[in-house]
């Protein structure tokens, strides 16, 4: 039985195959990742909107190789809310992907079916170089320059000239396996951080215009805006210096986690937003980049692109 809002979406099909154009289609689009699972509802290549629920699946990975059960219920349930606010708001279609917690696991089969078994979806795991390469479609759309993409698992960073690829690496070190390796210590971050760093090998991105996307990146531009909500028109394009990125570590080292909650938007990711902002400085310092360019626009946009520009 179809809800309202889906026969909606179906005639509209119909009409479009009927009239030779497409009106209005709408597509969801959910994101696992290794700290939270994120939905974005697109139409005629626009985003309506995104939203997130934090449910910590890559939490104890680092030690472990696999996703806890607990961890796999919390994300297997978000994405069924997902799914029905996705069809409830008008979306004909619906991708979801997985990213570094899961294709890194030992327990994936585990993963995949018991999403299955709760709502009947099929997951796609993308391997590293997908996701830096729809994390640039997303965020460049073409345009030459690089990402850096600090996620709860991993981190890529991507780059390139002319429409080519120079560069792309995938490293597993992202925010919650700092957590989970060195907790909020900043000499264990760095020592754990400067481990990860040598499997980049040799780059100068000093020349590139570069952008950072993802959860990351958006908590630290509305810090720096003084935003305790999300606020993506306001931190979409926000230019932070590699200065400014060493101050917000050293300062959200430092202060309490629950100050850090009250204080900025990161009431969930507050534990876990220091090691992020330090692996960020890190990483800059390494590709010698010395601002970053936060973009809003990131790997949902550039999987809904790979997906609908293929048909």
């Amino acid at each position: 039985m179809y809800a309202p809002s889906q026969i909606l979406a179906r005639l509209a099909l119909f009409a479009s195959l009927l009239f030779g154009r497409v009106i209005n289609m709408k597509t969801g689009i959910i994101d696992v990742g290794s700290n939270s699972v994120r939905l974005a509802l697109m139409a005629d290549g626009k985003t309506i909107y995104k939203t997130l629920a934090t449910t910590r699946l890559g939490e104890g990975l680092s030690h472990t190789g696999k996703m806890s059960g607990a961890a796999i219920e919390r994300t297997a349930q978000a994405i069924a809310r997902f799914k029905v606010r996705a069809e409830d708001d008008g979306a004909d279609r619906l991708y979801v992907f997985a990213t570094a917690a899961v294709r890194s696991s030992s327990n994936k089969a585990e993963f995949l079916a018991a999403v299955k078994n709760v709502c009947g979806i099929e997951v796609d795991v993308i391997s590293g170089e997908e996701e830096a390469k729809i994390g640039l479609l997303g965020a460049l759309k073409g345009r030459d320059g690089g990402i850096i993409d600090v996620g709860g698992a991993s981190t890529e960073v991507t780059v390139q000239l002319g429409g080519k690829l120079l560069y792309s690496k995938s490293v597993n070190i992202g925010t919650v396996r700092l957590y989970d390796l060195a907790q909020r210590d900043k000499t264990k971050l760095e020592k754990v951080i400067a481990e990860r760093l040598a499997d980049y090998g040799e780059f100068d991105a000093s020349e590139f215009l570069m952008y950072t996307i993802g959860g990351t990146a958006s908590r630290l531009a509305s810090i720096k805006h003084g935003l305790r909500e999300y606020r993506p028109e306001i931190t979409d394009g926000t230019k932070i210096t590699l200065q400014e990125l060493s101050e917000y570590a050293d300062r959200l080292l430092t202060m309490p986690v629950e100050q850090i909650r009250a204080t900025t938007i990161c009431t969930n990711s507050a534990d876990i937003v220091g090691g992020g902002c330090l692996l960020m400085c890190s990483v800059m310092k390494h590709f010698g980049i010395s601002e970053i360019t936060v973009s809003e626009s990131d790997n949902l946009e550039g999987y809904y692109m790979l997906k609908e520009g293929a048909k």
